[in-house]
């Protein structure tokens, strides 16, 4: 079986729910579609455990990118300069960064060196034929659709950064997974679920978001998990539920 998830945002209850519920054997294959870490508090633990399981498959995320180039790696060898540094920390800990990097600071000098060479090694995409279906993950856009947009200094960087909205027409022959902009962008069914549109779907459904049962059900986050064997959906379980 082939499942996919993205967006965990270091929520460790989400992805323990989720992996309970497909119950994943030696023979599945589970893709992430980057955005392992920020915003909640286990974003490295979480990678280094995804980084060891043999049938995952991870896809570089907007926010694995921000880890990089703030750490002084970045993923598409940027120019380094004292400006440049001190606008990707403040970027990164804008969009959540700080308590991954409280736990990245805790980690060896090996499992730091062990996660910068993986998360270099991510792909941007990766294309899949399932029964006889034709998919493309990304992270949130197909590489191949850069138009040179200056708004996106190069493929990856779109394929990572672009937001898609439900308007979109894509020229494609392929049906897009893709998660970066939660679906409550898409429609405003709450708690969040899985849409689908015209050979698209995304699959965030905003894992990244409080995890307060005191919040109302429309800022609600979920982890979703969708089989492409079948297109049976998976939700993570919820403190309100």
């Amino acid at each position: 079986m082939h499942y996919v998830i993205s967006d965990i945002h270091g929520n460790t209850r989400r992805l323990a729910s989720i992996l309970e519920q497909i119950n994943l054997q030696p023979e599945d294959t589970l893709y992430v579609l980057g955005d392992v870490v920020d915003r909640h508090s286990d974003g490295i633990v979480m990678l280094l455990r995804l980084m060891d399981m043999p049938n995952v498959k991870m896809i570089l995320g907007n926010h694995e990118f921000m880890m990089l180039r703030a750490l002084g790696f970045p993923y598409d060898g940027e120019e380094r300069t004292e400006e440049i540094a001190e606008k990707a920390w403040e970027h990164w800990y804008r969009n959540g960064g700080q308590v991954t990097f409280e736990q990245w600071s805790q980690q060896s000098k090996e499992d730091q060196d062990r996660i910068i060479k993986y998360l270099h090694s991510l792909p941007a995409e990766i294309d899949l034929q399932i029964n006889g279906q034709a998919y493309k993950l990304a992270h949130a856009a197909p590489p191949e659709l850069y138009d040179g947009d200056p708004k996106y200094r190069h493929a990856t960087y779109f394929s990572i950064w672009k937001r898609y909205t439900p308007e979109d027409i894509l020229p494609i022959d392929y049906t897009l997974i893709f998660g970066h902009t939660p679906t409550r962008y898409f429609d405003d069914t709450a708690p969040m679920q899985i849409w689908q549109g015209q050979n698209r779907i995304c699959i965030d459904c905003g894992s990244g978001y409080p995890d307060d049962p005191e919040e109302p059900k429309s800022k609600y986050g979920r982890l979703a998990c969708l089989r492409l064997d079948d297109g049976k959906v998976f939700y993570s379980a919820e403190l309100h539920q």
